[in-house]
């Protein structure tokens, strides 16, 4: 496979505070997740070869992702619906690299999808920068399609008027839950790792406001530490050069009893090596899962990624090449702990037990199925019947809030909305 810069497959999970329990059956199509301490064997998830399930519902659905070398998992979440209904039922289209500059491109992509009138609903993983003008441009032609907004950058009010659904993980209470597990993993340092155009947005902004606030009032010393944006002049290579350069640096400083977090997706796989490498302490991924980062940084997977020339191809291999896709979460786990005992680093790192970005695909797409077919209101959002799309997905059970129903939410957003929602697990520990 090519230029595949992160990790893979899974299934996921994201939004807002919540418990989860694990269930005592779960769908033998869907993989069952791991409990945050005692992992459970999932089952395989839908592959490129499962046989596509026809006239499942009138029309087609529309996806849009990044491409593999952003988020992995957001662009093989998109081939699994394809794979469970074919193409003829489900478009994926793919964000440029470089989204930020390529506005005009995204709306051209978006145009072609709402000229289609076969096309009921759309969902975009993620919802970077200019995708709201691209929806913007849609919703000249189209009031009748149901639109997904997953992982939105830009303004939460906007945003919220534009689409019917929108979904997140909980990043307001990952600035509560992170410094707690990093605190519990032994770290006296929190070191945040971002660039300026993340922390323009509204969500990460919050969320850094409390990881420093909550940092500070455990007694750790909180560090902010600017590094390059990958979709700059030196691109993602480039920018993975310098985490594999600078992590060791940070460690050296401030002791290995240091926790770091990064915002951005293909920055984790460096930072992930270069922490375990010099013993420091790894919360999560910013898109917490088990596969986000973890095999290609552990070796668990061949691949490349560091200094390698613009536009260079390298061939990585699929994490369900390596080990399969029967019971590929427990796979994974296990030798991800085998790998961190090696390094004598048990107990210093840490995810959620399911991937969080191929969930919100795949509920939302059959959510909007859902609605497609007459199975849920037209307006508003069916929440059980959302919490069931996430749980025939994952086999977990979780609750799930909505925008605007935590303090700090007021910093985001001008009220409560409805229509989005927040997930958050519980962490699987490493150990």
């Amino acid at each position: 496979m090519k230029k595949l810069v992160v990790v893979l497959l899974g299934l996921c999970l994201v939004f807002a505070l919540a418990a989860c329990t694990q269930p005592t059956t779960a769908p033998d199509t869907n993989p069952v997740a791991p409990t945050p301490t005692t992992p459970t064997t999932p089952t395989a998830p839908v592959t490129p070869d499962t046989p596509a399930v026809t006239e499942a519902f009138p029309g087609k659905i529309a996806i849009i992702t990044n491409d593999v070398t952003q988020n992995e998992e957001e662009y093989r979440s998109a081939q699994q619906m394809v794979a469970k209904y074919g193409e003829e039922k489900v478009v994926h289209k793919i964000w440029p690299v470089k989204f930020p500059e390529e506005g005009e491109q995204m709306i051209r992509i978006v145009q072609q999808i709402a000229a289609d009138p076969e096309v009921k609903a759309l969902i975009i993983n993620q919802c970077v920068q200019n995708s709201m003008a691209a929806v913007d441009k849609l919703l000249e032609t189209r009031s009748d399609m149901f639109l997904v907004a997953i992982q939105p950058t830009e303004n939460p009010p906007d945003i919220a008027k534009r689409f019917n659904l929108i979904l997140n993980a909980d990043e307001i209470m990952m600035g509560d839950a992170m410094p707690i597990q990093a605190q519990k993993m032994g770290a006296k340092t929190f070191v945040h790792l971002s660039f300026p155009r993340h922390m323009s947005y509204a969500l990460i902004s919050a969320r850094y406001g409390m990881l420093k606030e909550n940092c500070e009032k455990l007694g750790m010393d909180f560090v902010t530490y600017t590094v390059p944006d990958p979709t700059g002049d030196i691109g993602m290579a480039g920018a993975q050069q310098v985490m594999l350069e600078e992590i060791p640096k940070l460690v050296a400083q401030y002791g290995e009893d240091t926790a770091f977090f990064c915002t951005n997706c293909g920055l984790q796989v460096p930072l992930i090596k270069a922490t375990v490498d010099a013993h420091g302490i790894y919360v999560q991924p910013c898109c917490p899962s088990p596969f986000h980062g973890f095999p290609l940084a552990l070796g668990l997977v061949s691949g490349t990624f560091g200094k390698v020339a613009e536009g260079e191809e390298v061939d990585e291999q699929s994490v369900f090449d390596a080990v399969g896709t029967e019971n590929t979460i427990q796979k994974i786990v296990a030798q991800t702990i085998e790998k961190l005992s090696e390094k004598n680093m048990l107990g210093r790192v840490s995810t959620w037990p399911v991937p969080v970005a191929m969930m919100n695909t795949v509920a939302s797409a059959e959510y909007a199925i859902k609605w497609i077919n007459g199975e849920v209101p037209k307006d508003g959002i069916d929440k059980d019947a959302l919490e069931q799309c996430m749980f025939d997905y994952t086999g977990v059970k979780c609750n799930i809030r909505t925008l605007g129903t935590h303090p700090i939410d007021a910093d985001v957003a001008d009220g409560a909305y409805p229509n989005w929602f927040f997930v958050m697990m519980d962490y699987l520990t490493y150990e």
